[in-house]
């Protein structure tokens, strides 16, 4: 049926109900008698008996109204009191009661418009009600939308709050608080359940028994205060307490009690006298869709509701323009349209099918446009929406999830209604409402509420579960009985996942009403509506201006995320089902000239290159050479001005934003509609707001006469044209760069949507994923603690009796704990990790990445691409691989290989791009890079990416790391080595596992997965021009010194603190950046070990002029890690027997077995005349000591030359005690190493020289002074001048230019001044 009656052309003005010619007239048009019939079947009272025919009064419509005025007659005693609802015994205050914004409250609240709703917005503010009673039974409701820290009860007048104290903490007030499962007077003890959001609770006060009570959904949780303060001036106000950003909503009685208690009244009375006349016209109206006249045969004919249609009698009109001339006033009240309408529909939608249902619920609002005004219609919907959210929202989550689908049955078919869906859509959705609320699934915080227990009756917990993918997972074999358990658990899990694909899939359905865009008939389809106020939405929500406890909480993005896919990849292949040109959504990406055409707001949200005013205005020859867009000077010089001022605003703009209730202690009455109203934000919005373009199409030639100017339309301005586009307009596509197909993918509107989605997953999906990760952390910890009590209780002695009872209980505990929470895991997983959640997220990453490289593709164009589209690329990888598994893997998704080397490519190439400037993504890049090198199949995704680009990217790695990163890449490098180097072999620290065998909760390391490929490509570019290789080395060095400098003295700091007499505790702040430079200290030492091994000959081959200052700054910073960590009762050692929690990682182990392998590529490996080279730089440092050597393997002095090595001292670190991690041939190469050692000390130390002190280096004081500088003169050692030229070029001493170095000889010298004397 058509929005206006099948398409007739009536209107509500030809019903009038005046003329009495019109009357006479109209009832002529049927018999006398079948008219008498019908209106009195039509208003035959609902609670009266049927008057015979014989005896009745016949009725026409003239004397309809009278008999429709004595139908609808209420008792005047009725009447009376509902005028005088202020005056009832036992209360006092207004009639209406509302939170009192004005004087009864404390701290800073948010109160809703209505009065009703409440947001902490301080610490622990407190408001009460209006009203307050003194005697009788009373009751309100308060429904918790979110369950953090509140207290709910009554309090008096003369209760003094603060921002510490609030209901419940004063004499005469009292409260519950279900957050900590609570009861509060003064002092607390514990009462009732744990509440969660969407719960209800019922607060019962009887001032005649002096008791007061709570229920929890409809169940009392028990009397819980009794003897109340009664008599003079003791009188009781509704009142909350509640902290930051916690919301409620209250329910006076304005809106029928979801749980009303028998012999307790609301606060507020209900609308009795209308709600006796509003049921009275209800029946008459069901009556009217349940008969149809039929003149021919002069009869009444029943029919049901569904099959009834409005065929233009006018008998049929009149008497429901009767009827809603007296129902469309009521209508509009919020009470009557809950208790009347609302159960009336939901009765139609629980009787028949879907089908049936809509087709009533049309036909109901055909008539309600029909015969009410405009007016009355929309605040009839507008109540009657607000109604069904509460009800969704609030419904408790039972087994077959049936409040739920009711809810969702009956929202599709008000939506399926063109007319209503517009209206709401326009004016409701997204601005009253918070619409995601109708796509989303609430957790059930209870599980025996839920009826889980007997959906799923066999519970079951992994016994081992790691998110670090399948490559580190340890497979334990299952017994039989473990097996059953699972397979049970698991059935159990897919009939909870089928009840909840039912609601998802009505969801669904309310999306594909809303992105409907054939219904254009007589204004903007619903489509283009909807995108106007998703972007409204998505402002809000990215602004960091916004107004906080009004965003949409993150739980609910998650669901309206998956719901939105669904619809939007429905409709994207029906448009490749009718358009064979266009792509499939498997195909999907966000062309590149989106981003920089204007046409998408993306508010004040960074872009890879900076703000946008600044890339239109560096970028503008880029754009009018690859995108034919030709910026307008005078649109810059604007868009600059408006860099200067961007906190100003026009008068009229800030007179239109609504007045914030935000003022310190006071609390207002907030406008809701904040989705709609929230101003525009940010400089770059502004420019895109005001900003001119001419733009040329390059799809057809175009004459100097035909280029169409083009202005930026803000989100509300733009029409079906200006997204779509037209025969001469490509819409949101202008701009094309020559490397886009001239082709569309699909609907440029559905572009916009994707688009949305992906900046959803940005805001805040990606976070709440990772959060709920949380409920399998607790299953873990929780078989964990079970595991181990069962342990206990088999190894407990049967005599300790005792004992066994504490661990018994302990286990019961344990069971009934796990229990609970393997079944809210199966909701997690079906809710948020199941298989169709997982491949929308896959979907989205594919997305980001495909449009990633054809916005590269467009060169310098490339920097106008939002950040967040690398960001989500980054974040939806981490937790297809971290946050779906165990259950799912990522390696089954189709295309798994392929997207794992295209991201690979991504990352390698842009993680040193240009074109990004922001830091916080360049940073995400780099340890997104970081991470993806640890693991197997990602680390062969990058080796499968083309040669150049693998080349490019080590060669970003290699260039020097100051003015950078380095930390990051310093890793990356590192984990290519892991696996390879000395002893580093190891996933758990080999120090733990010796000194704490029994400790599962150790740090783990990724398993070893060294890259041999990308380990050649780093020899080759080291190898291949003179100054690649001393650059790299040299900041590595510099960084080395840097790290391990600062690791020595914080762990003095640290000796300091522990050993003052007064009990301290150093900070955990200072242990973890301690426990970071030693981890750097390690990881800097394995790259120079890579390199070493990889290219010793940058070391050892003199031939290349830097080698040997190299080798010497090596040397030298070799000696020192060693000196420091190996002297007998040093500052390493009590640092390390303390055991702090957070230096776990620090210990003798990692840092000597990384010097190790790097004196052993040295003094092993090595040609010959490389290991007599890097000996005598060794021994000539004047830090070596030989007994740091020997500390290696245990020896507390040096062996005698030629002598057998003697056994290790078991107190002291050998590398002899880690045989599990270090191979018997790296042993024999450190025991030759220390012979070769001791062997050429021994040589060296006879054939050493006494040198002068004045002919030592006045720098380093360790060599001869051997160099001399010109033009100044001054000398040093060729060591201490070559490293200090690699970093700057001024002289020590006079700070001079050094223009060049000379060698200096003594003896040659002096020699020389004799003969020039």
């Amino acid at each position: 049926m058509a929005s206006k009656g099948a398409g007739m052309a009536f209107s509500r003005k030809s019903h009038r109900l005046t003329s009495d010619a019109e009357k006479s007239r109209v009832t002529g048009i049927v018999h006398e008698k079948l008219l008498d019939d019908y209106l009195h079947r039509i208003f035959s009272s609902t609670d009266r008996a049927p008057t015979a025919a014989t005896s009745r009064k016949l009725l026409n419509f003239q004397n309809l109204p009278e008999h429709l005025d004595q139908l609808l007659h209420v008792d005047e005693e009725a009447e009376e009191e509902e005028e005088s609802q202020g005056k009832v015994e036992g209360r006092l205050g207004p009639s209406t009661v509302v939170l009192d914004h004005t004087g009864g409250f404390e701290g800073l609240l948010l109160v809703d418009d209505d009065l009703l709703g409440v947001i902490g917005h301080s610490n622990f503010g407190t408001i009460r009600s209006t009203t307050c009673v003194y005697k009788g039974k009373w009751v309100y409701e308060v429904l918790i939308s979110s369950q953090g820290l509140m207290q709910i009860g009554w309090c008096t007048i003369n209760c003094r709050f603060n921002q510490e104290e609030g209901v419940g903490d004063t004499h005469n007030s009292y409260a519950y608080d279900g957050n900590r499962v609570r009861k509060w007077n003064v002092t607390t003890t514990n009462y009732g359940k744990a509440w969660a959001a969407g719960d209800i609770v019922s607060c019962l006060i009887d001032l005649d028994e002096g008791t007061l009570s709570f229920c929890l959904n409809g169940v009392s949780l028990g009397t819980a205060f009794e003897n109340l303060s009664r008599g003079l001036g003791m009188a009781y106000f509704p009142a909350i307490s509640l902290s930051f950003k916690e919301s409620v909503a209250f329910n006076f009685g304005s809106r029928p009690l979801r749980y009303p208690v028998v012999g307790y009244r609301p606060l507020q009375d209900p609308p009795s006298a209308d709600l006796v006349r509003a049921q009275e016209l209800l029946g008459c109206f069901q009556a009217v869709l349940s008969v149809e006249l039929d003149p021919v045969q002069g009869r009444l004919v029943e029919k049901e509701s569904s099959e009834w249609q409005l065929q233009g009698q006018p008998t049929v009109l009149l008497t429901l323009a009767h009827i809603f001339h007296r129902f469309a006033p009521l209508l509009r009240k919020v009470y009557l349209v809950e208790a009347v309408l609302m159960s009336f529909l939901l009765g139609v939608v629980e009787a028949g099918t879907p089908a049936q249902a809509q087709s009533v619920v049309h036909q109901v609002l055909d008539l309600l446009w029909l015969f009410m005004e405009d007016y009355e219609v929309q605040d009839c919907l507008k109540q009657l929406m607000m109604s069904l959210l509460r009800l969704y929202r609030f419904s408790p989550i039972v087994p077959d999830l049936g409040l739920q689908i009711r809810y969702l049955r009956l929202t599709i078919a008000i939506l399926s209604h063109e007319k209503s869906r517009k209206f709401l859509l326009s004016h409701v959705l997204f601005d009253v409402l918070r619409s995601v609320v109708f796509f989303y699934i609430k957790s059930p915080l209870r599980v025996e509420e839920a009826g889980l227990q007997e959906l799923i009756p066999t519970t079951w917990w992994p016994h081992r579960s790691s998110r670090e993918g399948k490559d580190s997972k340890e497979v334990k074999d299952e017994t039989s009985e473990e097996r059953l358990r699972r397979r049970a658990y698991e059935r159990g899990c897919q009939r909870l996942k089928k009840r909840i694909e039912v609601v998802e899939e009505l969801q669904v359905q309310i999306l594909k009403l809303l992105l409907n865009n054939q219904d254009d008939n007589g204004g903007e389809a619903s489509r283009y509506i909807f995108l106007t106020k998703f972007r409204k939405f998505l402002q809000e929500n990215a602004s960091s201006r916004g107004n906080m406890p009004m965003l949409c909480p993150p739980e609910y993005m998650v669901c309206f995320l998956h719901r939105l896919i669904s619809a939007l990849r429905y409709y994207w292949d029906e448009y490749k089902a009718s358009n064979p040109c266009a792509a499939f959504s498997e195909e999907a990406y966000i062309p590149p000239q989106v981003f920089y055409n204007g046409k998408v707001d993306y508010f004040d949200l960074q872009r890879l290159g900076g703000l946008l005013s600044h890339l239109r205005k560096t970028l503008k020859d880029d754009l009018a050479s690859k995108a034919n867009i030709l910026i307008d000077p005078l649109e810059l010089q604007a868009a600059t001005m408006d860099d200067l001022d961007e906190d100003e605003e026009p008068a009229p703009a800030a007179a239109q934003r609504p007045m914030q209730a935000l003022a310190m202690g006071g609390a207002l009455p907030l406008p809701r509609p904040s989705w709609l109203s929230s101003p525009t934000l940010g400089r770059a919005n502004r420019f895109l707001s005001t900003a001119a373009v001419s733009l040329m199409t390059p799809r057809r030639p175009l004459s100097t006469a035909e280029k169409v100017k083009v202005r930026t339309l803000s989100a509300e301005q733009r029409t079906r044209e200006d997204i779509e586009g037209s025969q001469w307009n490509d819409g949101l596509l202008v701009g094309r760069p020559p490397e886009e197909p001239e082709q569309p993918l699909t609907e440029n509107s559905l572009l916009e949507v994707l688009d949305g989605a992906i900046m959803m997953y940005n805001l805040s999906v990606h976070q709440q994923l990772g959060k709920m990760v949380g409920v399998s952390d607790d299953v873990n910890e929780y078989a964990m603690a079970l595991r181990d009590t069962e342990d206990k209780l088999r190894r407990c002695p049967k005599r300790r009796k005792d004992i066994l009872a504490e661990l018994t209980k302990s286990q019961k505990v344990f069971s009934e704990k796990l229990d609970h929470l393997s079944r809210r895991l199966a909701w997690v997983h079906a809710t948020v990790y199941s298989q169709e959640k997982m491949q929308d997220i896959y979907w989205l990453l594919r997305v980001c990445l495909r449009t990633i490289e054809h916005g590269d593709r467009t060169g310098p164009l490339f920097a106008f691409m939002p950040e967040f589209y690398l960001s989500v690329a980054i974040n939806s990888y981490s937790a297809l691989k971290n946050y779906f598994g165990p259950v799912h893997s990522m390696e089954e998704l189709p295309g798994y290989e392929e997207t794992l080397t295209c991201l690979a490519a991504i990352l390698a190439k842009h993680f040193a791009d240009t074109r990004i400037v922001g830091t916080d993504i360049r940073d995400s890049l780099m340890q997104a890079l970081a991470s993806y090198v640890c693991y197997p199949n990602s680390l062969r995704a990058v080796e499968r990416i083309p040669e150049e680009q693998r080349i490019a990217m080590v060669r970003s790695l290699l260039a020097p790391y100051e003015q950078r990163p380095w930390a990051q890449t310093n890793w990356i490098l590192v984990r290519l080595w892991r696996g390879c180097g000395f002893g580093y072999r190891y996933t758990r620290l080999p120090h733990l596992l010796k000194t704490k065998p029994e400790d599962a909760n150790l740090p783990s390391l990724q398993k070893p997965c060294p890259s041999t490929l990308l380990q050649q490509h780093m020899a080759d570019l080291l190898r291949e021009g003179p100054d690649v290789a001393p650059s790299f080395l040299n900041s590595v060095l510099n960084q080395l010194n840097w790290a391990f400098s600062e690791f020595i003295g914080m762990i003095q700091e640290i000796q300091q603190a522990a050993e003052r007499l007064e009990r301290n505790f150093v900070d955990s702040r200072q242990l973890k950046v301690c426990a970071t430079c030693f981890d750097l200290s390690v990881s800097l030492l394995r790259v120079l070990e890579m390199t070493i091994t990889l290219v010793p000959e940058i070391f050892l081959d003199w031939a290349h002029p830097t080698s040997e200052m190299l080798l010497r700054r090596l040397a030298q910073l070799l000696n020192q890690v060693l000196n420091r960590v190996t002297a007998e009762r040093n500052l390493f050692d009590r640092v390390v027997t303390l055991r702090l929690p957070g230096l776990e990682s620090v210990d003798h182990y990692p840092i000597l077995v990384a010097v190790t392998g790097i004196l052993v590529r040295l003094l092993v490996h090595g040609p010959a005349s490389g290991t007599e080279r890097a000996t005598s730089v060794l021994l000539a440092d004047p830090c070596f000591q030989l007994r740091s050597i020997c500390y290696l393997l245990g020896q507390p002095e040096p062996p005698t030359p030629g002598t057998a090595l003697p056994a290790p001292d078991q107190k002291h670190f050998s590398l002899q005690s880690y045989t599990d991690y270090i191979s018997v041939e790296e042993l024999a190469q450190v025991e030759q190493m220390l012979a070769h050692l001791t062997s050429a000390s021994a040589q060296a130390a006879a054939a050493s020289l006494p040198t002068s002190e004045e002919d030592l280096c006045p720098i380093c004081y360790a060599h001869p002074i051997s160099a001399v500088f010109q033009p100044c003169g001054h000398k040093s050692c060729k060591a201490c001048i070559n490293q200090h030229l690699m970093n700057n070029k001024d002289c020590f001493f006079c700070k001079a230019t050094i223009m060049s170095v000379e060698d200096w000889d003594k003896a040659a010298s002096a020699s020389a001044t004799s003969s020039a004397a």
